[in-house]
């Protein structure tokens, strides 16, 4: 039996992701992990990156993952479902790839906690939007916000991994020290893997044209352009030959 749709959890959900984000902004602090842990957290209970990115994100890919694999093959194929697959390969990458990869500090458990939390209450809503709410005429796939939304999503997943790669080869296994990163968008912006990531979400937003999606990538748009922020300035205090035309996110403009 079809499950129906209730809208009120989409709607609070959608909400608390927008307020979320919103809080972010206002606050304006740098996030408790990465370069800030140390200074921000000394004497925090922490995991090594690799398994606490790992267990942070796996809620992502495995939630919706999970909501798929529940669907009749018949579904398979229609524009829900699809959308919903890219929304899952971006986090089996982050669950299964980067966190095996990355070459980051030791993460705070406080924060892992509030990730694994957030990532599960948004894959879930997420996937329960697209898969019990979302309707799309069949002539979707060939809709302009689905295809450049499509692209979008293609170009900032690429883009975020292209630069994750240049980060990790800026450090040998075990080190945790800091250099200045070149190449690819770090070229222009400090925070070229936050601006991939953005792009990929405002894409995914514009091909599921969904209220949650939207939520989701101004949430990400706030954080991670903070975040963005916050290391551009970090990079200005600890290298003083750091580019001065580079910029924090957006190129030649912020």
């Amino acid at each position: 039996m079809p499950v129906p749709c209730q809208q009120s959890p989409v709607l609070a959900g959608s909400a608390t992701l927008a307020a979320l984000g919103a809080l972010v902004l206002y606050l304006a602090k740098p996030s408790g992990y990465g370069k800030y842990s140390e200074s921000l957290m000394p004497a925090a209970t922490r995991l090594p990156a690799r398994a606490a990115w790992f267990l942070q994100e796996l809620p992502s890919f495995a939630v919706p993952a999970g909501i798929l694999a529940q669907q009749p093959r018949s579904l398979f194929g229609q524009p829900a479902t699809v959308l919903l697959g890219l929304f899952c390969a971006h986090y089996f990458h982050r669950t299964f790839v980067y966190s095996l990869l990355t070459r980051g500090r030791p993460f705070p458990v406080v924060f892992l906690v509030r990730g694994f939390v957030f990532c599960m209450g948004n894959g879930l809503l997420q996937g329960y939007y697209l898969i019990y709410c979302a309707e799309y005429p069949a002539e979707w796939y060939t809709d302009v916000r689905f295809t450049l939304g499509i692209f979008l999503f293609i170009l900032g997943m690429g883009i975020n991994i292209q630069s994750d790669y240049i980060l990790r080869q800026l450090r040998k296994p075990g080190e945790v020290i800091y250099r200045i990163p070149q190449g690819g968008l770090f070229t222009y912006v400090s925070g070229a893997n936050f601006l991939g990531e953005i792009i990929e979400w405002i894409g995914y937003a514009l091909a599921t044209w969904s209220l949650p999606a939207l939520a989701f990538a101004f949430f990400s748009l706030c954080f991670l352009a903070l975040r963005a922020f916050h290391h551009h300035r970090f990079y200005l205090k600890m290298f003083e030959d750091y580019p001065k035309s580079r910029k924090a996110l957006i190129p030649f403009i912020f």
